[in-house]
């Protein structure tokens, strides 16, 4: 436990490469899986469901059809209004925990991240490098950001109003689709299925692509993910094997 709280899921935090434990990481991200699940039901409700309310013991035969023979009735209808405080605050936890993996000091301020690494301890680390997982995780920042925004879009106008002084978003309406983050959402969603249950980072793969075309650099993982402890022991195999052969003849 000591070593959990010591390490958490970095293999040695004064590495100057940090590579951290991709078993801790999945499971991480098994946690945090609930997050875009709430959100996609959320969204669901606000985009699909019907903004009113209607209240059947009301309704009266108003004695009239319209054009399809269907009775017309009088009914009391409210408009729903959506609150979307507590949705707000699990975004706001969402996003600290995005961007607390990211550094070693801010790590140690992510409950999960502790709880990941004390369930990983006794399973054999996969070790990876922490940079393409920032990226992987600046990239889901950006949704959770975007998402903030629909579901605040008063604070953020004001807040773009004043820094432009004008008028440039409005205040009494949303300007943003609900489709945007509606689709996001989904594309989180899968993304972090795949990182939970298949171990296939989508963010660390797009990284690769831009190492690749240049936009990036960063030093070979085959490289520094070498199992030297492995290469040893079949050293010392291989060495018995010989001594042993030599002895029979």
């Amino acid at each position: 436990m000591l070593e959990v709280l010591r390490k958490l899921w970095f293999r040695d935090v004064k590495e100057e490469t940090l590579f951290i434990n991709d078993v801790a990481v999945r499971i991480r991200a098994g946690f945090l899986l609930a997050i875009p699940i709430f959100m996609s039901f959320t969204l669901y409700d606000a985009i699909f469901v019907s903004n009113w309310v209607v209240d059947g013991n009301t309704a009266v035969d108003s004695g009239d059809i319209d054009w399809d023979n269907h009775i017309i009735y009088h009914v009391d209808a409210t408009r729903r209004v959506f609150d979307y405080t507590f949705q707000t605050y699990v975004l706001i936890y969402a996003l600290l925990e995005m961007l607390s993996g990211m550094f070693v000091w801010s790590s140690r301020l992510s409950p999960i991240i502790l709880i990941s690494s004390f369930l990983a301890r006794k399973q054999k680390p996969v070790w990876k490098p922490l940079v393409p997982k920032r990226f992987a995780w600046g990239l889901g920042s950006s949704f959770i950001i975007v998402c903030l925004i629909f579901f605040n879009p008063e604070v953020f106008a004001h807040w773009v109003n004043t820094v432009w002084g004008s008028n440039l978003l409005p205040t009494t309406e949303n300007y943003m689709s609900p489709y945007i983050p509606l689709v996001l959402v989904w594309i989180c969603l899968g993304f972090m299925w795949m990182e939970t249950v298949l171990g296939f980072c989508v963010g660390c793969k797009i990284h690769s692509l831009l190492v690749l075309v240049g936009v990036f650099k960063e030093e070979c993982e085959a490289c520094n993910n070498i199992d030297w402890d492995e290469i040893a022991r079949k050293n010392k195999v291989r060495l018995a094997e010989q001594e042993a052969q030599k002895k029979s003849e």
